[in-house]
Parts: C-alpha cells; sequence; structure tokens
C-alpha cells in the first residue's frame, strides 16, 4: 500500500493534525513542510528503506547531525529506516547567479573545508559503482559516450585523504539562515575532497577566475598547485552527471 503524507504523520507524537505541503522539485524524495501550530520541518518518507548510492535514513541522520553541530546543517528531528524530518529554518537557497560573486564563494570555500573535517563516515562513495547502475539503467544511450564515461570513472583512485564529502553539492542544497546550511545529506560519505569542489565548479559552469578563487579560499592562497586535482575531479563528476542524467531518460 502506497505510503501518504497523512499516514505518516499519524505515527510521529506530536505532528498528527499538521499540516502538509508539498515541496516540489525533488527527484528521489517525496518532501514535505510540515506545520503542527507550533513549529516546522521538513518531512520526507520512502516506500521501503534506502541503500547505496544513497545512505540509510539513519546513517543521513548522523551524518547530519554532526553537520548541525557545526551549524552547517540544519538538526535532525526523527529517522527511522523510511520516515526522516528534520528542522526547517528560512532562509535564501542558492542560485547560479551567487556564484558570481566573489564573497559568496569565498565563504563557501570556508564553510566546505568546516564540512570535510567531519567525522569520517565509514562509507566510502564507490563512483565506479554507481557509474555501471547508472549505465545499467540507459536504454537508448550513445555507446561510445557511456563507455567514455564509464572508462573515466573506472581510472579514478581514491586519495590518502579521504574525508567526509556532501558528494551532492548543487546550489539548490546551499542556503543562508544567514550563514551557509547545507541541505539533502543523503549521498554523504567518505570521499575525496576534490569531488565537492568539483562538483560546485563543474556543475555550475564556473569560470577559471571563479575556480581560482574557489581553490585559494579552500586552501588559504595556495589553491594553484591543486589545479590537477580539481581538474580529474570535475571530469569524473561529468562523466558520473551524463550517465545519471541518461538514466532517467524515457
Amino acid at each position: 500500500m502506497e505510503l501518504t503524507v497523512r499516514a505518516v504523520l499519524a505515527g510521529i507524537p506530536g505532528w498528527e493534525d499538521a499540516t502538509a505541503t508539498e515541496l516540489k522539485g525533488g527527484l528521489t524524495n517525496q518532501t514535505w513542510l510540515v506545520d503542527n501550530g507550533t513549529a516546522q520541518a521538513v518531512l520526507k518518507f520512502d516506500e521501503s528503506p534506502r541503500g547505496a548510492p544513497y545512505n540509510t535514513r539513519r546513517t543521513e541522520a548522523r551524518i547530519q547531525a554532526a553537520a548541525a553541530e557545526l551549524g552547517l546543517a540544519n538538526d535532525v528531528l526523527l529517522a527511522t529506516d523510511t520516515v526522516y524530518m528534520s528542522e526547517y529554518r528560512e532562509g535564501v537557497v542558492w542560485s547560479v547567479d551567487c556564484l558570481g560573486d566573489v564573497a559568496n564563494i569565498e565563504k563557501l570555500a570556508i564553510a566546505l573545508r568546516r564540512l570535510h573535517s567531519l567525522p569520517l563516515t565509514g562509507r566510502i562513495f564507490d563512483a565506479q559503482a554507481a557509474a555501471q547502475g547508472y549505465a545499467r539503467r540507459i536504454a537508448d544511450g550513445d555507446t561510445g559516450r557511456i563507455r567514455e564515461c564509464l572508462q573515466i570513472v573506472a581510472a579514478g583512485t581514491l586519495p590518502q585523504n579521504l574525508c567526509c564529502c556532501h558528494n551532492d553539492l548543487v546550489v539548490e542544497n546551499i542556503v543562508n539562515v544567514p550563514e551557509i546550511r547545507f541541505l539533502d545529506w543523503e549521498y554523504a560519505c567518505d570521499n575525496d575532497p576534490f569531488f565537492d569542489l568539483a562538483t560546485i565548479a563543474a556543475h555550475h559552469g564556473l569560470t577559471q577566475r571563479q575556480q581560482d578563487t574557489l581553490l585559494n579560499a579552500y586552501f588559504d592562497g595556495d589553491g594553484a598547485r591543486w589545479r590537477a586535482q580539481l581538474d580529474r575531479q570535475a571530469r569524473i563528476y561529468d562523466a558520473l552527471l551524463y550517465l545519471w542524467q541518461n538514466s532517467r531518460e524515457g
């Protein structure tokens, strides 16, 4: 039987009679803004427990809670195998235009450095498995390009300095409240820190100057010598993005 938001709320003490407004735009969640008259929260629920490439909801909660302690995420209110509720905070969700401001890029780099200081999660991002999974779901695509993307991802190597990464840093997952916080920790796990930096640079088409600003802010002015690592992870990100986008078509 398909879950409904009313059925989910009925099982959460204090939220049984809350109003619920669906939040559109999510690609992998049923997401609702719920209001019980004294507080607001973001509610997500799944038909069945989640697994790779996502975190389980309980693992997601553990990582987000650690980030919340550093002021980098909203508090987690409830997490079960299939239900996830987190604090709702009024704020300004970023757009690509925000990356046109040098000060914003610098603040983002500093926030990322703090994110990457979080404890290791115990789960390593398996880019190759993710790429292969996406490729299997592509019904009709450019086989040459698919093969090239798989080769790019397979050629990537794990660094010595694995750290906790968000792994989905599109601007829609960045919000000012007014400090920078990150949303949607469902992919967060241990990865090359340059993958987060590359997501910002590659996904949003940052210019070379903007990328230099990002690297210099992250590395305290010593960004130039890390350019090659950023470029390598950007190629991996672009390959994964191509496979993911095409796996959703049709």
